[in-house]
């Protein structure tokens, strides 16, 4: 195996590594906002209302906030990985 080859499969198991990193944080951010805000926490979320609107904080988590944070995870995944892409030359040109 030639140093070249060393070399890029060191850069691929980066590459995999931070991606790993990533979905984990992401994963963890979408859980705790999913289960934490819409499940474990709702009764304390609902002593706040939302903004403008009457509804308690723990019922908007339950119902449609945890999938407008999954949307913005989502958007979020792009942007970080197309910057990763970037970084290790991966990018479709």
């Amino acid at each position: 195996m030639s140093d070249l080859e060393d070399k890029d499969g060191e850069r691929r198991r980066q590459y995999w590594r931070q991606n790993l990193r990533y979905l984990g944080g992401l994963l963890s951010i979408w859980a705790f906002v999913s289960f934490g805000c819409g499940v474990l926490f709702v009764d304390w979320l609902n002593q706040f209302h939302l903004p403008g609107t009457g509804f308690p904080l723990g019922f908007w988590f339950a119902q449609q906030g945890s999938i407008y944070v999954f949307v913005l995870l989502i958007l979020a995944y792009v942007l970080l990985m197309n910057r990763l892409d970037r970084k290790f030359d991966f990018d479709e040109k």
